[in-house]
């Protein structure tokens, strides 16, 4: 097996999809990004960006011959983080595997339940059961770690989200990424420091900036962050990469291109994703 973490962006945008001519270039679907460890491949969220993975993945397992094997790790489930999963051409793949895992659920909830009920009358007209992949439904308290085996261990951390929200951090071979969206910081009471030991040293920190700091006071208690306090966060933690990621919905290409060039100035490590960006840690 290869020892490289090679990561994917396939939706980087929050709250609702954005097509059109404004957020061409950084891309309009939501979250979904494609973690491999070596051979195995790690999702993360199911928004509307999982559409296009399972295109490719369907490719690979044509060329294969072989189903897939897979991990989708959920943050939360509001509808920007799952509304890709109706449209996922590798779950109609009955050699295909996929482990959904979530941790952000009270007890009296169940993933399989959460995302069933998306998938029922009048919401959708087809329900979760027409799906031929294999599929297994795992519940977590945000807050524990868990084996993905062939190496790959999985860190877990409760974010203060409306209805709660779980951040992930991957090691693999000596490398690491941690998925750090839908979160909102608490300026009044500094950074969290909680989470800043949590991403302490990674490769990668996939970072909620849906917002900036100039504006952030219109949007207390809506459950999300700046792109400042995440170049605070990576400058603490000692990041080596920080991915600007969850881009608001009125965030232009344009003002993208700015933000883009305001977090390389106070943190080299820094950039803002966009749909299709790969890189390899």
């Amino acid at each position: 097996m290869a020892a490289d973490i090679t990561v994917t962006f396939w939706g980087v945008r929050g709250s609702i999809p954005t097509p059109g001519p404004e957020t061409v270039r950084y891309g309009g679907n939501t979250s979904c990004v494609e973690v491999r460890c070596g051979d195995r491949l790690v999702i993360l969220d199911a928004g509307s960006g999982l559409r296009n993975l399972g295109a490719k993945i369907d490719q690979e397992t044509a060329a294969s011959g072989q189903g897939i094997d897979a991990d989708i790790l959920l943050t939360h489930t509001h509808l920007d983080h799952i509304n890709g999963l109706p449209f996922f051409s590798s779950a109609f793949n009955k050699s295909n595997m996929f482990r959904f895992r979530a941790g952000h659920l009270p007890d009296d909830l169940k993933i399989k339940q959460v995302l069933g009920k998306m998938m029922s009358a009048p919401l959708f007209p087809i329900p979760i059961e027409i799906f031929q992949a294999k599929m297994q439904f795992v519940d977590f308290n945000s807050g524990e770690d868990f084996d993905l085996g062939d190496g790959i261990q999985v860190q877990t951390f409760p974010l203060n989200h409306p209805n709660g929200a779980t951040g992930y951090r991957l090691e693999f071979a000596g490398k690491s990424v941690c998925y750090i969206t839908d979160v909102e910081h608490l300026p009044a009471q500094g950074m969290d420091k909680d989470l800043a030991a949590f991403v302490d040293g990674t490769d990668l920190m996939i970072y909620d900036a849906t917002y900036e700091d100039e504006d952030f006071d219109r949007y207390v208690g809506w459950g999300h962050s700046t792109w400042q306090e995440g170049v605070r966060i990576a400058e603490k933690a000692d990041v080596a990469r920080l991915a600007c990621f969850h881009h608001c919905p009125g965030a232009t290409d344009s003002r993208l291109d700015m933000i883009d060039a305001a977090a390389k100035e106070r943190f080299p490590g820094a950039f803002v994703a966009r749909e299709g960006m790969s890189l390899t840690l």
